[in-house]
């Protein structure tokens, strides 16, 4: 599991073992749907087991938990596209919302801890 700190995000030294968060590239590993507001829905399946998959979410009438995310959240998930990287996500988030992001490096660290623990996202190198 990726554990960072805020000081860790800003460390980019290249020599270092260390995982560098901002290196990293996130890569969307779960269904999602755009609302009429223009935000973004998670869907996360209520049954992980295949065996339940198979026989159960065919038959109940909502198979998905939704998680509805705010505007910031919305504004990463929609330049998570498997190619940029965390930084360059970051850039664009500032480019586009200023200063409601602030601290922006701590809230993306956050972020990004809570979708890959809840396996929303992967990363790639």
């Amino acid at each position: 599991m990726l554990r960072l700190s805020p000081s860790d995000v800003k460390n980019k030294n290249k020599d270092s073992l260390e995982l560098n968060l901002l290196e990293l590239v996130p890569v969307k590993n779960i269904e999602w749907e755009e609302t009429k507001e223009g935000l973004i829905c998670l869907l996360k399946p209520k049954f992980q087991l295949p065996v339940l998959k198979k026989h159960l979410l065919p038959r109940i009438k909502h198979p998905y938990y939704k998680i509805n995310l705010d505007k910031i959240g919305t504004q990463f998930w929609k330049n998570c596209d498997g190619v940029r990287t965390v930084e360059e996500i970051a850039e664009s988030m500032k480019k586009a919302l200023g200063d409601e992001v602030e601290p922006l490096y701590e809230r993306i660290t956050l972020y990004l801890q809570s979708l890959e623990k809840n396996k929303f996202i992967r990363f790639k190198s």
